[in-house]
């Protein structure tokens, strides 16, 4: 009988715990280029994402999904069992963590907004675009977003880590059909523990909710140790800030608090977008509500490509139009050449909008960055990630904060920057390899060749490529 037991033991195949013995679908191994316990990149300009002047001539190892070593590469000892990648010419930054991001994409019917899951191509694009964590900044479809993120832990589906956020908490009001309305406060409370028992792990009030109904989901969600964020009219910046909101989404320019005579629990947005437009880049009031957010520890997300005007700029931001299928392609390129003459109130506006999140973060408040592909479908996942950085250089960040505020921030909302948002020994070996010197020429950050999560590299232009002519369809 033992002999018979051993025998059946001898054939049952030993697993090795390794990030780097991870098994991938047939669906995501064409897109593996580096899976070896030990990888060093030598050679290469390091961008920490800690703030610190970037280094040239390093040498990163890591074993097993891990950092091991960072060093100038005169002295940096290579494991002779590594894997050598010669990062000449070439730049590596921390994976993105942005905060701001959606698995749907706006699809209008009719004349009417609406919005459409992008379950395959959304994922990819954001890793192909050097996200290895997003949050999702609210859901259509949570049940499926929550799925992707097990899937892609699984190595079933292509993607970033994932911090999933429950679908939007609003009331009747919103023009987007495939939002959920609540009727009470106490409905909100129960999306709360509704969701947070499904593993939902962030939570977003959306435009119309009332003060009472923020403060049901914030004081639900901090009994949790979960966060709250939103996007927010009805309740101002400050009001949101004393009843405990932990971040407030697209910068200052969804600020109702300007508005003279505003009416508690209503959003003014027209008097909201007319008063941001007539307050001064140097306003005091704008100063004094930025110091009060600090004084609240509340984390500020800049969206700057979805407000990026239309005038002189891509058709999809990032130099994506090609990704965009034969139909929504068509309809984006004749509304760019009708849309393109608008009234310079726009670009107006978007530089204060640069100025004010520049100030914010001067002045030591909590800056993150996401891109919301929403709007007029020219902001897309991955793309619109790389356009992050170049758009915060255009408003007067370094590189090297720009790279900061788009990883080891986020990373530090997240509560994950042990592990995640900058290039240190025993982090995770989540970090890009871009063919270019980023700060001689940002527009390089669309040059990324090598996506790492966990120490495992993704080809990024290969799956680019791979969805070229795709999204909008799935």
């Amino acid at each position: 009988m033992k002999t018979r037991i051993l025998a059946l033991l001898l054939q049952i195949p030993i697993i090795v715990v390794s990030a780097n013995a991870q098994q991938f679908s047939r669906v995501v191994q064409p897109y593996v280029n580096v899976q070896k316990s030990i990888v060093a990149i030598t050679n290469v300009k390091v961008i920490d994402g800690t703030g610190n002047a970037a280094l040239n001539n390093q040498t990163i190892i890591f074993k097993d999904g891990t950092v091991t070593d960072i060093g100038p590469s005169s002295s940096t000892n290579v494991p002779s069992d590594a894997r050598v990648i010669n990062g000449s010419g070439k730049t590596v930054i921390p994976g993105l963590v942005m905060l701001h991001e959606h698995i749907f994409y706006p699809k209008s019917f009719d004349g009417t907004f609406s919005v459409a899951q992008m379950t395959w191509s959304f994922p990819r694009l954001y890793l192909a675009g050097g996200n290895t964590t997003i949050r999702t900044a609210g859901s259509i479809q949570p049940q499926t977003d929550l799925n992707i993120k097990e899937w892609v832990e699984q190595g079933r589906m292509l993607g970033p880590k994932m911090d999933v956020t429950s679908p939007f908490i609003e009331r009747a009001g919103t023009p987007v059909p495939e939002l959920g309305v609540i009727k009470s406060s106490e409905e909100a409370e129960a999306m709360v523990n509704y969701w947070a028992d499904r593993g939902i792990t962030s939570f977003k009030v959306y435009q119309n909710v009332t003060k009472e109904d923020l403060k049901k989901v914030v004081d639900a969600a901090h009994a949790r140790n979960l966060k709250v964020t939103g996007h927010i009219c009805s309740v101002t910046y400050r009001e949101a800030a004393e009843i405990g909101i932990d971040n407030i989404e697209h910068g200052f320019f969804q600020s109702s608090d300007f508005v003279e005579g505003k009416v508690e629990n209503f959003c003014p947005a027209f008097q909201r977008s007319r008063s941001l437009t007539n307050l001064p880049e140097d306003s005091p009031d704008m100063e004094a509500l930025m110091d009060y957010l600090i004084e609240q520890n509340v984390a500020v997300t800049s969206t700057l490509p979805v407000f990026e005007p239309y005038t002189g700029r891509e058709v999809v931001l990032g130099g994506g139009v090609d990704a965009m299928s034969p139909e929504i392609k068509e309809k984006l390129l004749k509304n760019h050449v009708r849309l393109q003459f608008r009234d310079s109130t726009l670009m107006s506006n978007f530089k204060k909008q640069m100025a004010w999140e520049k100030k914010f973060y001067k002045k030591g408040g909590k800056l993150v960055a996401g891109t919301d592909p929403t709007g007029g479908g020219r902001t897309i996942a991955g793309y619109a990630n790389q356009r992050v950085i170049e758009l915060f250089v255009e408003a007067g960040f370094s590189v090297v904060e720009a790279i900061k505020i788009a990883s080891l921030n986020g990373a530090k909302y997240l509560e994950r920057d042990n592990e995640v948002g900058s290039l240190k020994v025993g982090k995770k070996a989540d970090l890009v390899l871009i063919n270019g010197d980023l700060e001689s020429d940002v527009s390089n950050i669309r040059n990324m060749e090598i996506v790492f999560k966990d120490g495992i590299g993704f080809d990024s232009q290969k799956i680019f490529e791979s969805m070229r002519g795709k999204v909008g369809m799935n």
